[in-house]
């Protein structure tokens, strides 16, 4: 008897030994193998000899049974196994921003009492099962930033208390199933931006009626017109249809009515209220021979009052008058300025004692600047003469030693000239000279360059050091000796040879410029707007990391008062300025030119908002990407006429192009990264949404591109 109670025992502790952990936590073991990276080490509590998950990172049990599997932004990095479909009591899934790839298991559709499945921000593909028809308790479906594809299912329709549908940046094609407005009722989101759904917006979609924020159908391939039923959506909800294929008249009713036209951009074929288009010639009245005149002004010969003389506007005596008076004023305006500028500029035929200067190197006439140390000159008795004042303990040289150094013009702007400045020891900096007014303002000057000066990130350019009198004010910043990403893209004229840059090291530029942007939007001290990126005002380190410059330029200029400030706003004319394709120089140190092209870089709202935002920072952004993936110039000639950068990357997905157009030819070496490009290509459009509120904040952006990055290493 005694061996035989002993052998139970034995296998009894056996069984207790292999079988301690309960059947969902073996589920759950298995997801954890099919995760090959986790740097994070977010699943190293997940043991086999717990007796259940419940105390598991991410795991959350109701009544020892698994209801919760949440394990979102660890970088997990992995496939979606299929036993996850045998947690019979899951309820909710979310895995949001990792690097999950591959397709849905149609096992998952198995745990019937889902309630969210939210996968957003991953790098998952394939087409939707149409076995999620049968979660009939799902109220949250988030598959957005993937790269899902196919149709939607019609098996979707069946579950009837969705609330958030979130499909968007994904590749989904093909029409939106029958009954799409009917069948889903409880939705109150709906995205599916940034895809490639076509054919009609369905025609009962105005029964989505519990519908709320942004109804986004926005950059797809929807045809026809637009259904009148999506007036009867709740009149707070703002439609989004820009850049479909819509035709015909714009239904003026409900929710649809009072519009602005941003809402429907990109729909050359729409017409009546508020597009421009009128819907047929009959209903127009015959157009003004005169541009900007409205059809109903009169025309210049009509007496406009019954031939009564008095409304004709001016004589001709009083107009040539006018002429010859401003004429006189202009010339006598121009003798004071040439009186002023021999004075000030007197130095320009070379130093004198009290004076020194920078040179400029070359073949062309010399230039200097000038110090002067004569305190007779000053325009103001309350205002001292300032020495050099270094920003950091690492600067090591006073303002004898700068103004002694070779320098070399690098580039001039609006915003002044930029010197190489090469001192005794070796060492290279950038100068800016700011200009030589605004006398007044030394301790507003002093506040802004001395918090401008605290800012410390690998990817800005830093100030080092900044000088101030009444003739001249100064910033001193590090040199940054690659140049600057325009020229690295499009080269510049007499540049012996133009080595394009590989995708690899553009996808390194991205990432940097983004991480600096974060810096300044979230992590700066006064949470910073740069107000005015472009590709000229990146730099290029020894390795070719970027450096964001010219931040807080244009402020410091106007507090300077000799320089006019940035452009801010874009051009208010339909056609771009006439231009080489060339850019500014590439050997800008710490700042750069201003370009004729900058106002291409603008946020569309830069017209109309005084006040920037983070989110013109995110336009710019997104129109570099689009250059660095194009290779174009952010205006682009088509034909006889010129359209901007992002217009034409809309109008290529609107017509199908194939992918070999978009991309720059250099990068047709890099074909195995066609993935890569076509991501960062998604991650441009969105940053580049015509609404402020639909782009995506820097640190998304940032998260994204750093994912990446790393599927690249």
């Amino acid at each position: 008897m005694v061996p035989l109670v002993l052998l139970v025992l034995l296998l009894c502790n056996s069984h207790a030994l292999v079988g301690s952990l309960n059947e969902e936590g073996v589920a759950l073991l298995s997801f954890k193998r099919s995760v090959g990276e986790d740097p994070e080490r977010s699943l190293d509590n997940w043991n086999s000899s717990d007796e259940n998950p419940c105390s598991w990172n991410g795991i959350t049990c109701k009544e020892e049974r698994v209801v919760s599997v949440s394990i979102p932004k660890k970088k997990l990095l992995g496939f979606l196994p299929s036993a996850l479909g045998s947690l019979t009591q899951l309820r909710h899934v979310n895995l949001r921003n990792n690097k999950f790839f591959g397709s849905l298991p149609v096992e998952l559709f198995k745990a019937q009492g889902l309630q969210s499945l939210v996968l957003y921000g991953n790098n998952l593909s394939g087409s939707v099962p149409s076995e999620i028809g049968s979660l009939k308790y799902l109220q949250t479906l988030d598959l957005s930033q993937n790269f899902f594809n196919g149709s939607l299912p019609t098996s979707l329709l069946q579950c009837k208390r969705l609330k958030t549908l979130d499909l968007s940046q994904n590749n989904f094609t093909g029409s939106l199933p029958d009954g799409f407005g009917k069948g889903l009722i409880s939705l109150e989101k709906l995205d599916l931006s940034f895809n490639k759904f076509s054919g009609p917006i369905p025609s009962d979609i105005g029964n989505l009626s519990n519908l709320q924020g942004t109804v986004d159908l926005s950059h797809n391939i929807f045809s026809g017109s637009i259904p009148a039923s999506l007036g009867d959506l709740p009149e707070k909800v703002y439609i989004d249809l820009t850049y479909n294929n819509l035709s015909g008249p714009i239904p003026q009713n409900g929710a649809l009515m009072n519009r602005g036209p941003t809402a429907f951009i990109g729909n050359p074929r729409l017409c009546g209220p508020p597009s421009k288009n009128p819907c047929s010639p009959e209903t127009a009245s015959s157009p003004s021979s005169i541009p900007f005149l409205p059809n109903n002004y009169p025309p210049p010969n009509s007496d406009g009052d019954s031939g009564k003389g008095k409304g004709r506007g001016l004589s001709k005596s009083a107009v040539i008058g006018i002429v010859v008076g401003d004429v006189v004023g202009i010339c006598l305006i121009g003798l004071l300025f040439s009186y002023c500028y021999s004075r000030m500029c007197s130095c320009g035929k070379g130093k004198d004692e009290n004076g020194y200067g920078f040179e400029k190197g070359g073949k062309a006439r010399k230039e200097c600047l000038c110090f002067r140390k004569d305190e007779s000159e000053t325009l103001s008795e309350n205002v001292e003469q300032y020495d050099l004042v270094p920003l950091d303990t690492q600067v090591a040289f006073d303002l004898d030693e700068l103004l002694k150094a070779s320098a070399f013009v690098l580039g001039k702007s609006g915003i002044g000239i930029v010197y190489k400045v090469v001192l005794e020891d070796g060492s290279t900096l950038a100068v800016r000279r700011l200009g030589e007014g605004g006398s007044q303002r030394f301790k507003e000057f002093q506040t802004e360059v001395e918090a401008i000066g605290k800012l410390r990130h690998p990817n800005i350019v830093t100030l080092r050091a900044y000088y101030w009198s009444v003739d001249e004010k100064l910033l001193i910043y590090d040199y940054i000796p690659n140049g600057n990403l325009a020229t690295a893209i499009h080269g510049k004229p007499g540049m012996v040879s133009f080595r394009p840059l590989p995708w690899s090291v553009r996808l390194k530029i991205m990432e940097g410029t983004a991480k600096g942007l974060v810096y300044l939007h979230e992590f700066s001290p006064k949470k910073y707007v740069h107000g005015d990126l472009k590709p000229s005002n990146i730099l290029l380190g020894q390795n070719m990391e970027p450096h964001i410059s010219d931040f807080g330029l244009g402020r410091l200029a106007n507090i300077a008062g000799g320089s006019p400030t940035l452009q801010s706003s874009r051009m208010t004319s339909e056609k771009p300025p006439q231009r080489q394709q060339s850019n500014p120089p590439s050997e800008v140190g710490a700042v750069s030119s201003t370009s004729n092209l900058g106002s291409y870089y603008q946020a569309p709202e830069a017209l109309k908002v005084v006040k920037p935002s983070q989110k013109w920072d995110v336009y710019s952004y997104g129109v570099i990407l689009l250059e660095m993936i194009t290779g174009r110039l952010p205006v682009v000639q088509v034909g006889s006429s010129e359209m901007d950068l992002v217009r034409w990357i809309q109008l290529c997905i609107e017509e199908k192009k194939p992918l070999a157009d978009v991309l720059d030819p250099y990068l047709a070496q890099d074909a195995d990264k066609e993935e890569e490009m076509v991501a960062v290509l998604k991650i441009a459009m969105a940053c580049v949404h015509s609404s402020p509120e639909r782009r995506p904040a820097m640190r998304h952006v940032s998260d994204i591109l750093d994912r990446l990055a790393m599927s690249t290493d």
